[in-house]
């Protein structure tokens, strides 16, 4: 079965499906084909804690009934820096509607309230 995930890097979102079955290893070269960064440049991770690439999505319990198309399961993603280490895990909260004007507001009776 198909599992949907949302791939996350600071303010880089990737959408994409897999099987459960799908090796981290293997998710990573799905990665590397949108991004063109190495496997081994690329460390992803589930609820901030690292992923092992001979471990597949079932393991880290994403499965085609929790990662569904309206709601993906969510992975961090982070790259190699040039001293070898890898970045720590950022991502950027996604942004929420302003405010609405006060014009637009009511209170609970459905008049307009005062300021």
């Amino acid at each position: 079965m198909d599992v949907f995930l949302m791939i996350r890097r600071k303010k880089l979102t990737i959408f994409t499906d897999a099987k459960e079955t799908t090796t981290i290893l293997e998710l990573k070269k799905i990665i590397e084909g949108i991004l063109k960064v190495s496997p081994k440049n690329q460390q992803l991770f589930k609820d901030h804690l690292p992923m092992e690439d001979e471990k597949t999505l079932l393991h880290y319990g994403l499965t085609s009934s929790i990662a569904k198309a309206q709601c993906p399961g969510s992975i961090g993603l982070t790259f190699r820096l040039e001293n070898g280490e890898f970045e720590p895990v950022e991502l950027t909260p996604f942004s929420s509607p302003p405010d609405l004007p006060e014009v637009m507001k009511s209170d609970t009776n459905g008049q307009e309230q005062s300021s």
